[in-house]
């Protein structure tokens, strides 16, 4: 097998319909028939969140929900419930004959890499990992760290407490680098602000989301960045309910515009990822022939592949945003060195 190739390339942004992502619980779920015999398949299996996460899983199912609407390709996920499931679920896809199965979670890395030696002739992708030196994976990275330093700017520009949350899933690399870089914009701005930091363990536990923030906003924290996908709900559930009570506390969301799902009352403002566009990018390249099989494409702020919602000048100052703006344009030139680790 040849040395991967490393590769951090542009993704023009598109203009991308929200589609809403479809809730089965079905072994796998299948896009809408148009009649005629797809010419190309794709799969999707998720980390032991939901694709209805609201999040990141939901994110890329909508990459391929699109790619169904604009192509008429045939679009199918699956949900692991448990470690075990997830090899069998990749295989399901493999054995299929489907032309390209993705792995939206750096924590099916390990199976993504056993499937695709075993099964040279698939092609697979995976999403928050580097599957270095196989010719059948394409892996897509996310400079994450850049992004959530934007949102740290916000948290310390606008915090009144001068305690900031961040609410993370797993102690994984992925999700240090939006710790690292969140912490990090915060400080650039507010040296005195504190960073109270809680890895709940999970991505899945709305119950723990909830909690975790319930005893941040107890000590005093105002504004909570979560990295923990469908745990994440729960502090927006949290925040609501403190609103609905009078209590002015923010949350920024993360992955998607996540003001368009918990309004805009709580959502200070969302650190995106557009997942979406990625996976759509590289299926269509596949589907024309131009897999780009064993290359890591890195994604960050030059590359469009994170940023802060437009939807930020909702609740973000003008003067903040312009600060936002000078940061971006000092990470992209190099005058900024943002942090991969806390």
């Amino acid at each position: 097998m040849k040395k991967s190739t490393i590769k951090t390339i542009g993704f023009a942004l598109l203009s991308m319909t929200v589609l809403a992502a479809c809730g089965n619980d079905d072994a796998a779920t299948e896009g809408s028939d148009k009649g005629d015999k797809k010419d190309f398949t794709l799969g999707m299996v998720t980390d032991l969140g939901s694709v209805n996460d609201k999040s990141f899983n939901q994110s890329a199912w909508e990459g391929l929900q699109k790619l169904e609407k604009d192509k008429g390709f045939e679009v199918k996920y699956l949900e692991p419930k448990a470690d075990s499931e997830v090899e069998p679920s990749l295989l399901q896809f493999v054995n299929s004959k489907t032309d390209l199965t993705w792995a939206t979670s750096s924590t099916l890395a390990d199976a993504v890499t056993t499937i695709a030696g075993n099964n040279p002739d698939a092609k697979l992708g995976i999403v928050d990992a580097e599957v270095e030196g196989i010719e059948n994976v394409v892996s897509v990275s996310f400079k994450e760290n850049e992004g959530a330093f934007l949102a740290g700017v916000v948290a310390a520009s606008m915090t009144e407490t001068d305690k900031i949350g961040f609410v993370g899933g797993m102690e994984i690399p992925v999700i240090q680098r939006f710790h690292a870089g969140f912490e990090a914009g915060v400080k650039a701005v507010n040296p005195d602000a504190q960073v109270v930091v809680n890895y709940v363990g999970v991505f899945n536990r709305v119950d723990m989301g909830k909690s975790a923030a319930s005893t941040m906003y107890n000590d005093g924290v105002d504004i909570i960045f979560h990295a923990a996908g469908g745990t994440g709900n729960g502090v927006f559930n949290e925040a609501q309910e403190r609103f609905d009570n009078g209590e002015k506390v923010w949350v920024i969301g993360v992955d998607k515009d996540q003001s368009l799902e918990f309004g805009d009352d709580i959502t200070l403002t969302s650190m995106m990822k557009n997942v979406d566009n990625a996976v759509y990018e590289i299926s269509e390249k596949t589907a024309d022939g131009n897999f780009p099989g064993g290359e890591v494409v890195r994604l960050g702020l030059a590359e469009d592949g994170v940023g802060l919602a437009t939807t930020s000048d909702k609740n973000v100052p003008k003067d903040i945003l312009d600060l936002v703006e000078d940061y971006k344009a000092k990470i992209i030139s190099g005058d900024v060195t943002v942090p991969e680790k806390p």
